[in-house]
């Protein structure tokens, strides 16, 4: 399944890790030099979310900053009883 926001479409963005060695010059060496740079990825921070979309509740994987600016409407809670457990207490 792709890390994609189904909201916002936000994805993984490339990036790169940087080795430095050395010490700093205003610590007292003579400065870092870089040493190699691999890349990697950042992943975007997404989560299950129980939503509601064009009047029905399903699940959808969404980004936590599409949850914090309130993008999506959460499903209302449950206030009914399954049948199956409404027959066992009569």
């Amino acid at each position: 399944m792709a890390r994609i926001c189904e909201i916002t479409g936000v994805g993984p963005r490339k990036g790169s890790i940087i080795w430095r060695s050395g010490k700093a010059k205003k610590l007292g060496g003579i400065g870092t030099h870089i040493t190699a740079i691999t890349k990697r990825r950042f992943m975007p921070n997404l989560q299950r979310v129980k939503a509601l979309i064009n009047g029905e509740v399903r699940y959808i994987r969404v980004s936590t900053r599409a949850l914090k600016k309130g993008l999506v409407t959460k499903a209302p809670k449950r206030t009914w009883k399954k049948p199956e457990a409404v027959k066992a207490k009569g």
